[in-house]
């Protein structure tokens, strides 16, 4: 950009409006790994959406539980005075940094990455010169854009530059339309600090965390329907604890019938709100688990969108091998070693006897994995160097 100061970057998100250590960890590989690189990155939710309160269960006006939460850890990362919380609607407060330190942010800023594309855009912010739409979830917008949704496309046209976690958009085998838009891969940027692997537990489980049921996001294309909640998917493999020798546990949100039919399969399960509240509780339950096996939404695999976990990305930096379903990431990342993708039962079973044969061996190289293809250094550098930053 030809400046000799370190380029400003704001970060747009959800860290306050869902404050669960799954999505803390999300934000701060951003921060951090921006930092790393060189660059003087700030947090900001400016955003005239309610917060999530997970005592509710539901949406609130009221943000400061969600700012006690995650506060701190920002405070403890060395990101204190280069965050600020402000709701953007009747009654909503300001926390952080100032109202007029905003807008001086807002004036001075060489590059907004909106990740998820959660927060909306307003006349200050496109006074930024680089405005990127960092796309987490794919389906839904290749969609709309290709049904000439007129709300997505006014949002769209408003980034200079789009991302998208869908890494296989655009190949063969992919069944979404690419569109208007020119859809840059990226993947989710790990900080491998601070996933440092334990040492094995003896009788640890294939674990995950995963909310159950999702209502209300399903999307019809061209006259099929493709779903978003991941129940669906665990139950074609329901009975896998029966025919595995490794035991497998769930953290998820299961209603009493749900939990009965798990625990009769032999699953163990877990609260995933226990797990996910506090920061090093929720990273043990990774690095202290032997593996991940989860399942993916049926959006990306039907589509092949070819999206991919941030939380297997997080078990594959603390050197657990992943099996995940296949989403068409297996183009664009290795598999067979460390990491497996699977169709079929068989497959599962396949890669779980394949791990048991050389744990050790699958563990380092679901670390080497996380370092060449997740390094935060490394994928944010790619996306800066894409945008002249």
């Amino acid at each position: 950009m030809g400046k000799t100061t370190q380029p400003k970057i704001i970060v747009f998100g959800i860290l306050f409006w869902y404050p669960l250590a799954g999505v803390s960890y999300q934000f701060l590989h951003f921060m951090l790994g921006l930092r790393k690189l060189g660059y003087d990155p700030y947090y900001v939710e400016d955003s005239a959406r309610w917060v999530y309160d997970p005592d509710l269960g539901d949406c609130s006006p009221d943000a400061s539980a969600n700012i006690n939460a995650v506060a701190p850890i920002l405070s403890q990362h060395g990101l204190v005075d280069r965050w600020v919380f402000r709701g953007n609607y009747e009654g909503g407060k300001c926390y952080g940094m100032t109202d007029s330190q905003i807008t001086e942010l807002y004036r001075t800023a060489d590059v907004m990455i909106n990740v998820t594309g959660a927060q909306e855009l307003r006349e200050e912010h496109l006074r930024c010169p680089v405005r990127v739409y960092l796309e987490t979830d794919p389906v839904e917008s290749q969609i709309r854009i290709s049904q000439n949704d007129p709300r997505t496309l006014a949002t769209l046209d408003q980034y200079t530059h789009h991302f998208t976690y869908g890494e296989n958009l655009g190949h063969p085998d992919c069944k979404l339309p690419a569109g208007r838009y020119h859809w840059r891969p990226t993947r989710q940027p790990v900080l491998l600090d601070l996933w440092e692997p334990l040492p094995v537990i003896a009788g640890a489980a294939y674990n995950t965390i995963a909310t159950w049921k999702n209502k209300g996001k399903d999307i019809v294309f061209n006259g099929e329907t493709y779903h978003w909640s991941k129940d669906r998917e665990f139950l074609k493999f329901i009975d896998l604890p029966k025919r595995c020798s490794a035991p497998f546990e769930l953290a998820t949100g299961a209603d009493a019938p749900t939990r009965t039919l798990l625990e009769a399969n032999q699953w163990r399960v877990a609260d995933p709100v226990t797990v996910s509240r506090d920061m090093e509780r929720y990273r043990n339950y990774i690095r202290q688990s032997r593996g991940e096996f989860t399942v993916a939404k049926d959006q990306n695999i039907r589509l092949r969108s070819g999206w991919f976990s941030d939380r297997s990305a997080c078990y594959l930096a603390a050197g657990r091998p992943v099996i995940n379903q296949e989403t068409g990431f297996s183009n664009h990342l290795p598999t067979g070693r460390g990491l497996f993708s699977f169709q079929t039962m068989d497959d599962i079973l396949t890669a779980a006897d394949a791990i048991n044969a050389d744990y050790p061996g699958h563990c380092r190289a679901a670390r080497e994995i996380a370092q060449q293809y997740f390094s935060a250094e490394i994928v944010l550098k790619n996306v800066l160097d894409q945008i002249g930053c």
